[in-house]
């Protein structure tokens, strides 16, 4: 990819990239594999005491997966309308899904942690450390995602962030 693309090429494909794979890392990893929460808590701590409530939670978590499945839909069609280079070599593209990974983990953190608290990462005496390590993690990710794609083509990059 050429330096002159290269700034031209928008950062919103990559960063609605970036916050599907973010979401569906957490409903794949965080609600399934490792069952440590779900989209919504039914019951205290996301214990499940029913198959009712077990019905409820997956409904829920799988409506949280319809909505990233449309959202890394529209990503790509954004992506797919800018493919004139050699983007997955760009700095400025692998930055904005860094950038949108973080953004959604701290968006996501503070409304359904923190705000609404439909779920926590992990329920447990440590439950305040998990979510606010959560948003640590997902602060860092958007900043170095924001300073890698700020870096490929000088100090005005971000200025074509929605472009």
């Amino acid at each position: 990819m050429t330096a002159d693309n290269e700034r031209r090429f928008p950062l919103a494909p990559g960063s609605v990239i970036g916050a599907t794979l973010a979401g569906f890392f957490d409903g794949v990893v965080l609600h399934q594999i490792l069952q440590w929460h779900h989209m919504i808590c039914i019951e205290a701590h996301c214990v499940v005491k029913t198959i009712e409530t077990m019905k409820q939670q997956t409904f829920y978590d799988g409506l949280f997966h319809l909505v990233m499945w449309i959202l890394m839909l529209i990503g790509l069609g954004m992506l797919t309308a800018q493919l004139r280079s050699r983007i997955f070599e760009s700095r400025r593209f692998w930055g904005s899904v860094l950038f949108g990974a973080g953004v959604f983990n701290v968006i996501e953190g503070i409304i359904d942690h923190h705000i609404l608290q439909i779920h926590h990462v992990r329920f447990g005496p440590n439950q305040p450390t998990w979510d606010i390590s959560f948003l640590v993690l997902g602060a860092i990710l958007a900043m170095i995602g924001w300073s890698l794609a700020k870096r490929a083509d000088g100090p005005h990059a971000m200025k074509g962030l929605m472009r």
